[in-house]
């Protein structure tokens, strides 16, 4: 960014939030079913400009393998069903989000291990959702933590102090 280039940016009251600028908020309170949504700070984009591109790890990324013939006249009940494999089971330091930016690109890891339930399509057809509206509709995905505990990331004014000191 340029010396003349600033964006103001805002942090939502109500999530939490990863030292890689990713916001976490709670969807479902039962611990047993517990699901989260993910989105991106707007600090990222305050820090590094517009973001141009987002990228979100795609569950079906490891069954490429998979060939599917649409000629073959199987019915859809005899192909294997059940669970994806690894592919949607992402561990800590899994790459979850590529964002680029105009000059940088940010690989955002996982902050702990979840299976990812839904992706928002719609911010990697246009990443001027998450430029323009990250806390609400520029949503990343939603997935479901293995692993949470709710004092395991910052809130609102721990993530402030943060951005202070860096």
């Amino acid at each position: 960014m340029t010396s003349g280039d600033f964006f103001e940016f805002s942090i939502a009251h109500d999530r939490k939030y990863t030292l890689d600028h990713l916001w976490i908020q709670t969807l479902d309170e039962n611990d047993d079913n517990k699901t989260v949504k993910i989105g991106v700070s707007e600090f990222i984009r305050a820090e590094y400009g517009n973001i141009v591109r987002v990228v979100l790890t795609k569950p079906e990324d490891d069954s490429e393998f998979q060939i599917r013939n649409d000629d073959d006249d199987t019915a859809d009940d005899d192909l294997p069903t059940g669970p994806l494999t690894s592919g949607d089971e992402l561990g800590v330091d899994d790459l979850l989000i590529t964002i680029r930016t105009a000059e940088d690109r940010l690989l955002i890891n996982s902050p702990f291990p979840c299976k990812i339930i839904e992706l928002n399509g719609d911010v990697e057809d246009n990443p001027d959702m998450v430029n323009e509206e990250a806390y609400g509709d520029g949503w990343c995905m939603i997935v479901k933590p293995h692993d949470w505990e709710e004092d395991m990331h910052l809130n609102e004014d721990e993530y402030i102090e943060y951005l202070n000191e860096i």
